[in-house]
């Protein structure tokens, strides 16, 4: 009896021609990216980095070809650089193999900084338009805090061991972990960590979000980030929290706000006491949907000045960063990693994530 082989569509060789180049995309792309690319020619230098062919200039442009126009591969990659030039490079002959060493060596610092270099004109450019309505939730919170932030993080997909530089990995290696911040009104990274452990948990990225939140920031934290201590030292920066409640959570009833048929709003007290899980004070805000009840927390102690439909709703729109996770892995093909260096890895990290906010 024959069975059929399961695939991985997002590991499935691509095969169809690369999507034909859009003069107005293309001005519109160099416009954007050619100033941030200037600006980081003196720590090219400082690099040590020779003006050879496959400069910053062409990097930038092949990677970015290579994702927006759902390029099959370097081999493919070569040939159009050859034959046509990509977006603001002239024709180039490189060879793949050239090509493909260079991907693996080029600094994704240099990616990284120009990445950055970019979004303050995103951010400009998304408040620049007019025609944005808000939800009233968000209205609602922006009277209170400066920053409503999203963080989460999400594991890369296994590495494609078709290539030659994979053979010796074993099945199911995993690229990594990416680390989100983003704005929930603008939906632009705030930052973005990797590590290239996958099984890093998210509470190992504490401190680093502890060092790039501010005052009057809303947090909002997926319970990969359910850690009391934590919260205790995210409260004493000035910074609020919504999550969610854990399962079988013990919980001490302190004050009842609402106790009715669909909405359940109570002041309680979690933890155990210990170092490990000191008591903190919270919201719980509990929201029946149907027949299931939703429950949520937050360090916003008075139901005036973050009421629960706004709290609930807030959360809800936590989903923006799934999104924005889909939209890096998937549709600009993030899960399709085509090299097993850590540097390659990152430089289509940091390009994906140019092309999602772009």
């Amino acid at each position: 009896m024959s069975h059929n082989r399961k695939t991985n569509r997002d590991h499935a060789l691509k095969s169809q021609r690369p999507m034909v180049e859009d003069e107005a995309i293309a001005a519109q792309l160099e416009a954007l990216v050619t100033p941030a690319m200037t600006a980081q020619e003196n720590y090219y230098r400082r690099l040590g980095l020779r003006d050879r062919i496959l400069n910053l200039l062409l990097m930038v442009a092949a990677l970015l070809t290579l994702l927006w126009r759902d390029v099959a591969g370097v081999r493919e990659l070569s040939r159009i650089l050859g034959r046509e030039g990509c977006l603001w490079c002239p024709p180039t002959q490189v060879s793949q193999q050239a090509l493909s060493q260079r991907f693996l060596t080029f600094p994704a610092e240099l990616f990284e900084r120009v990445f950055k270099e970019l979004l303050p004109h995103l951010r400009q450019a998304w408040y620049s338009r007019t025609d944005r309505t808000e939800p009233e939730s968000i209205q609602f919170a922006r009277r209170l805090f400066e920053q409503i932030w999203i963080a989460d993080s999400s594991t890369l997909e296994a590495l494609f061991r078709k290539l030659k530089s994979l053979e010796t990995l074993p099945k199911g290696q995993l690229a990594g972990k990416m680390t989100v911040v983003i704005d929930l009104i603008t939906r632009l990274p705030i930052e973005i960590g990797f590590d290239e452990n996958p099984r890093a948990t998210d509470t190992s990225w504490e401190k680093e979000l502890l060092g790039l939140v501010k005052p009057q920031t809303l947090l909002l934290l997926d319970r990969g980030f359910y850690h009391f201590q934590f919260w205790h030292q995210l409260r004493e920066q000035g910074v609020d929290l919504i999550t969610r409640l854990k399962k079988r959570a013990a919980i001490q009833v302190e004050e009842v706000f609402t106790n009715s048929y669909g909405l359940r709003d109570r002041r309680v007290r979690l933890g155990s006491g210990t170092k490990k899980t000191p008591f903190i004070t919270l919201r719980l805000i509990e929201v029946r949907s149907g027949n299931t009840w939703h429950s949520y927390l937050t360090s916003v102690l008075d139901p005036a000045i973050l009421p629960p439909y706004v709290v609930a709703d807030l959360y809800r729109r936590r989903w923006r960063i799934e999104e924005a996770f889909n939209v890096v892995k998937r549709l600009l093909g993030l899960s399709y990693l085509w090299t097993g260096s850590l540097n390659g890895i990152k430089l289509q990290i940091w390009e994906g994530c140019f092309m999602g906010c772009w």
